[in-house]
């Protein structure tokens, strides 16, 4: 299987570091915060190794499968859950369900990712996906992605009052939690998305639209990339570094990266 091609200092986690993070270092109480900004229960989900092909042997068939988590008592609990799959990514899912398990509304989003970026010197995504590197990417597709993420926000301001931004890993997601937009229907969300699009800004159409209702967990770690997923303030992006930011290097990383 051929490895993406990351920045230097990024790089796929092993088992025993999704161990450790998850074990020691993965923030409960920022993450009880961040779900306090959701509507009713919250849907969890893990994908054990579809993309670094780093799993644990039992689950090799449920590898590239995404596993729900449904069922818990707490965090702690879900964090168990978590523990027993040791997966390269974890998310949440926007959609809110009633009492029966029916879909009511969906949380809207955006997600930037940098390999949609046409890159000066890796080109465009299909150039990557020929080359077997449709998630690989660049300091400097990094880099565009940010200022993609800051140009959008800035737009986003001008039809929402709140407005939050994390960095997932590779990419940025900008939420929407205006109770207004929870409402919108599938055609207004994917108007807005063709919108989005004209401007300029290479949205990944299927999540804003709601075809794609995961979205990664903040606080968790991205295994792809050996990132912590954190929100960051507006006015902190353009200075934002992922590939150094301390709030997004995990402990087993520490002082490595030069």
């Amino acid at each position: 299987m051929v490895r993406y091609h990351l920045p230097r200092g990024m790089r796929y986690a092993t088992l025993e570091e999704r161990r450790a993070f998850y074990t020691s270092e993965f923030n409960f109480k920022k993450v009880q915060e961040w779900l306090a900004l959701l509507r009713g229960k919250v849907k969890f989900a893990v994908v054990i190794g579809r993309h670094t092909r780093i799993f644990p042997e039992k689950y090799r068939e449920d590898a590239g499968t995404t596993i729900i988590i449904d069922e818990y008592t707490g965090l702690a609990d879900v964090r168990d859950q978590i523990l027993e799959f040791l997966p390269e990514a974890a998310y949440y899912d926007r959609n809110v369900y009633d009492s029966n398990d029916r879909k009511t509304c969906q949380e809207l989003a955006f997600d930037l990712d940098p390999e949609n970026i046409t890159c000066p010197v890796h080109g465009t995504l299909a150039d990557k996906m020929r080359r077997g590197q449709g998630l690989g990417f660049c300091k400097l597709e990094l880099n565009m992605v940010k200022q993609q993420a800051i140009g959008l926000y800035e737009y986003l301001e001008g039809k929402f009052a709140d407005l939050r931004v994390v960095y997932s890993g590779r990419g940025f997601h900008i939420h929407v939690f205006d109770p207004e937009a929870y409402g919108f229907s599938t055609r207004k969300r994917r108007l807005i998305a063709r919108e989005v699009k004209r401007k300029g800004f290479q949205i990944d159409e299927w999540v804003t639209a709601g075809g794609m209702r995961l979205i990664r967990l903040p606080y968790s770690l991205h295994g792809l990339v050996s990132r912590i997923v954190v929100p960051v303030k507006k006015g902190e992006l353009d200075r934002f570094d992922p590939v150094h930011d301390k709030r997004c290097v995990p402990r087993f990383l520490g002082g490595v990266i030069s």
